[in-house]
């Protein structure tokens, strides 16, 4: 751009053109204010007005069209790019392709009756299970024992014993600890 003027040579220039008469200076108190002196302007008859008005309200239609136009395109721009690209759009298919293969194999193996548990899963869930069934085992002796217990100094029967403090048994629901 320009070089920078400082204040005092905006002034002194301002007082220049108001002393030719090129600008008109207003004086409001302390404070000096400058305008165009538009009688230096060429005057305009009434037809050249309102030619210059319907080519302003023409523009302003225009102008107004532009802006519909352009926040129309700015919305469908938006919508493509929320879209996955062609490159995206093919990465994503040949993912999809590559599951459904891998589903479809899985069927198949199911349908054939094959087993899909890996070794060491099988056997994690064995060893699990037979830990279960330990604790299950030892729980129902230490309950029984404490049944017994009770049993010496009780005048019923174990079953009459067992209905009255509401224990259930496994014998009760047909259930028998699997074998290890």
């Amino acid at each position: 751009m320009g070089k920078d003027l400082g204040k005092t040579a905006v002034v002194r220039a301002l007082e220049t053109l108001a002393e030719t008469k090129q600008i008109k200076e207003k004086i409001y108190g302390k404070q000096k204010v400058y305008v165009a002196d538009q009688s230096q302007l060429p005057a305009l008859n009434e037809n050249e007005i309102k030619a210059m008005d319907q080519q302003i309200t023409q523009l302003t239609g225009q102008l107004q069209q532009s802006q519909v136009e352009t926040q129309r395109l700015e919305g469908e721009l938006q919508n493509y790019k929320s879209l996955l690209s062609t490159e995206e759009a093919k990465a994503e298919l040949q993912k999809t392709i590559r599951d459904v293969e891998q589903l479809t194999a899985k069927i198949q193996q199911l349908k054939e009756g094959r087993v899909l548990v890996s070794k060491e899963d099988r056997e994690k869930v064995l060893k699990r299970r037979n830990h279960y069934v330990k604790e299950w085992r030892k729980r129902k002796r230490i309950s029984m024992d404490i049944v017994g217990a009770v049993l010496e100094g009780y005048q019923k029967t174990k079953r009459q014993l067992l209905e009255e403090i509401g224990i259930e048994t496994d014998e009760d629901h047909s259930v028998v600890p699997p074998d290890i």
